[in-house]
């Protein structure tokens, strides 16, 4: 009953702020939002009272940003009700640091790793509409577009030397923040499509890491050894997640790449897809290691699991191939 409560709280906190009429009220949403989240975190884990510790300081001074420049703009502009380049700044970054975005990114991993899964999902989906919606009704094109960049390069670099999946996740999760702000500055229609894939791939991949209690990179690989159904499941949510042509994860990519290009934002989606290729890095490397080795009571490297791989890397060649000559006849 508290954790219903709470998140019953956590829903009504982001549907009033961004369904509210004045920036006042979209600002107590957030704040009903933060103060709900709060409990759900606190356990008699010492992470995660460290880690709910930490994300209420970011936050509380995310909000200051926020409402400081709403007293600003009222105090020189009274009359005006959209915001000046000065106090869109103050606001924008506001929101950029409540969703974890690059260049304001440092607490996100730190805290996810002190995290259940379950609240996990909730801080990689669900806390991510209200700021999202909230900076496109007033965004500083010029912050926005270095917040893209951003976020695309630490996420391509950051992701390399990562063995904890909570923290692939996280920087897979600013990478996708990234493609998301770059929706936001043509279609809110289509930035949802892509939200709604990335919801439904993150969850389909946190189940499957909660229901088997998987937290490093070891762990998936004794889990693979033991059921080869839940291998070829876990190969094609990763690498849907990853972005990876002809996976289902690909689809909300190249619905943004089209429409990125019909209004014109060329050298943007060379960026972003040549940044994305080297995320790709760390989800097949995770892969590789996944289907090619196995326990260390076995052999390292087993001939019937390199055959399988090298068969699905073959398939997977192959609707690459067919998936391409497919879009070229569109």
């Amino acid at each position: 009953m508290f954790k219903i409560l709470f998140f019953n709280l956590l829903i009504m906190g982001t549907l009033i702020s961004i369904s509210s009429f004045n920036w006042l009220g979209m600002w107590m949403g957030l704040e009903l939002n933060l103060l709900s989240f709060i409990p759900l975190m606190m356990t008699n884990n010492n992470l995660t009272s460290e880690a709910s510790l930490k994300y209420f300081i970011i936050q509380v001074f995310a909000s200051m940003l926020i409402i400081s420049s709403f007293l600003i703009n009222s105090s020189f502009y009274p009359l005006i009700d959209s915001f000046n380049n000065n106090t869109q700044l103050i606001l924008n970054t506001g929101f950029l640091l409540k969703m974890g975005a690059a260049p304001f990114h440092f607490w996100f991993p730190e805290i996810i790793e002190g995290l259940d899964w379950l609240l996990t999902l909730t801080l990689l989906t669900w806390q991510k509409i209200a700021p999202m919606i909230l900076i496109s009704y007033n965004s500083n094109f010029i912050l926005l577009i270095f917040s893209i960049f951003s976020c695309l390069i630490v996420s391509s670099i950051n992701g390399w030397n990562q063995t904890s999946m909570k923290k692939i996740l996280t920087f897979s999760s600013i990478n996708h923040i990234g493609w998301m702000l770059a929706l936001l500055l043509i279609n809110q229609s289509i930035w949802l499509i892509y939200f709604l894939f990335y919801t439904l791939l993150t969850f389909s991949l946190i189940l499957i890491f909660n229901l088997f209690n998987i937290t490093f990179l070891n762990q998936i690989i004794k889990m693979m050894n033991n059921n080869k159904l839940l291998k070829l499941s876990f190969f094609l949510i990763f690498f849907s997640l990853g972005g990876l042509p002809p996976f289902m994860g690909f689809l909300p990519k190249w619905i943004a790449m089209f429409n990125l290009m019909q209004s014109q934002y060329i050298f943007l989606i060379f960026f972003m897809v040549t940044l994305t290729l080297l995320t790709l890095y760390y989800y097949i490397r995770t892969m590789l290691q996944a289907l090619l080795l196995t326990n260390q009571s076995k052999p390292m490297f087993n001939s019937t699991n390199y055959f399988m791989a090298y068969m699905l890397n073959f398939f997977n060649f192959s609707l690459l191939i067919s998936f391409t000559f497919m879009m070229n006849q569109l």
